[in-house]
């Protein structure tokens, strides 16, 4: 059960500041409020804060974990890797709304680079 609420800690951190995130800069208006209107360098800064948000979220689940913890950090960037190849789906097949393709792909290939990163952060240093 301590397994699986580690998993689920990160994977609902990582969504909740991620959204809170995209909403706060629309709302600022450092976005604009139409996706297509996005440019490469907005789509750069989301691109940028989600990696770090991945990372942290992998870190929070590797802290968690009651033992193998970049086992778990790598399962919840597995499930990352899933939702990002959705994404991917979604926006290849509706067109400029859902932003880049080039975009899409970078979520699917670093879902699982960030969970190493973050599993490697949470687990705690062997002493020599």
């Amino acid at each position: 059960m301590k397994s699986f609420l580690a998993v689920l800690a990160g994977l609902v951190f990582t969504i909740v500041i991620t959204t809170a995130l995209d909403m706060a800069m629309y709302q600022s208006g450092a976005f604009p409020h139409e996706t297509a209107d996005m440019t490469t360098g907005h789509w750069l800064i989301a691109t940028g804060y989600r990696l770090v948000i991945a990372i942290v979220g992998c870190w929070l689940t590797a802290r968690l974990a009651p033992a193998n913890k970049m086992k778990h950090a790598l399962i919840l960037g597995g499930i990352g890797t899933v939702f990002a190849i959705a994404g991917a789906v979604v926006a290849w097949m509706k067109g400029p709304e859902f932003g880049p393709h080039w975009y899409a792909v970078l979520l699917v290939v670093t879902a699982l680079p960030c969970a190493w990163i973050g599993g490697k952060l949470g687990s705690p240093a062997v002493p020599a």
